[in-house]
């Protein structure tokens, strides 16, 4: 183990070279473009040869990665969030087919629209495709997160999304490593028409889907990045998402006195959930983005 200073962005980039990934596909575009030139400049990405490939757009960048998952192997893909709008057709898809070897889909976000032309929340995509979503609250978290969401992609059998905000994307932390681990061998799905999706058995796929979210729901109750907080005064309750988690502890120096749930993976934990509408009075949602929660 040792400590790096590094970006969020490079944070993501370390995690997923020490996951074992066999490629890397995106297309460029801030905040998310230096996770794919740290990995190619990377000298044990390098002596791995790992693959590291620009795509034409995120629609083909999803489908490389998507093919490499289908082989068996871990496979990063890398967008911003309006590069979600464009890799839609894949990820939707994606989410049916369900994954072979872990497959990881960071989208960054950019609140505030510092260099993006609107502030849209990739959150709502995890929602949508029905697919299991993480949200890191500082840099260590981003780099086990990502570590922890391709053994996630391959438990569950499903693409897993990665998002993250501008803020934590842009700004440095002491990050801890971990020894690598090695890359999947080759092998094929069991089920090989999983990812062949005429309606026969886009049909069957989309009801193994559903089938699944009871599982991902548990995943994220007992997710080690969700977490009840207990707090002293009742009168109020927080939940944190993702960077907000860090925002609320920079306003209370000894703690919040409040109780909180910090919520880092999706779907939301819903025990957790009730049992702070059952215990406060009031309820405060903190979120970069839209009102997902």
């Amino acid at each position: 183990m040792q400590k790096q200073l590094l970006l969020g962005v490079e944070a993501i980039a370390q995690g997923a070279i020490d996951s074992g990934i066999s490629g890397v596909y995106a297309y460029p575009g801030t905040p998310s473009t230096e996770i794919t030139e740290y990995i190619q400049d990377s000298p044990e990405a390098i002596r791995r040869n790992i693959h590291r490939a620009w795509a034409a757009n995120e629609k083909t960048a999803m489908e490389s990665a998507l093919g490499m998952s289908y082989a068996g192997k871990r496979a990063l893909v890398c967008m911003k969030h309006v590069g979600m709008n464009v890799a839609a057709d894949c990820l939707m898809n994606a989410a049916i087919t369900g994954a072979n070897g872990g497959l990881l889909i960071v989208a960054a976000d950019d609140p505030s629209m510092h260099s993006s032309q609107n502030e849209q929340d990739s959150r709502v995509y995890g929602k949508f495709a029905q697919i299991p979503l993480l949200e890191p609250s500082n840099q260590q978290e981003a780099y086990e997160m990502t570590r922890y969401g391709f053994a996630l992609s391959e438990t569950v059998g499903s693409p897993v999304i990665l998002r993250l905000t501008t803020r934590l994307a842009h700004s440095r932390a002491g990050v801890e490593t971990h020894d690598s681990l090695p890359e999947n061998p080759l092998h094929l799905p069991e089920n090989k028409r999983q990812f062949v999706l005429l309606p026969a058995i886009a049909r069957k796929q989309y009801k193994l889907l559903l089938e699944k979210q009871p599982d991902f729901i548990r995943a994220s109750e007992q997710s080690p990045f969700n977490a009840y907080v207990e707090g002293q005064d009742k009168s109020l309750g927080i939940v944190a998402c993702g960077l907000t988690y860090n925002y609320l502890l920079e306003n209370f120096n000894e703690g919040c006195i409040y109780p909180v749930i910090k919520v880092s993976q999706y779907p939301l934990p819903r025990k957790m959930l009730k049992r702070l509408i059952r215990e406060c009075k009031q309820i405060l949602v903190l979120e970069e983005g839209y009102p997902v929660v």
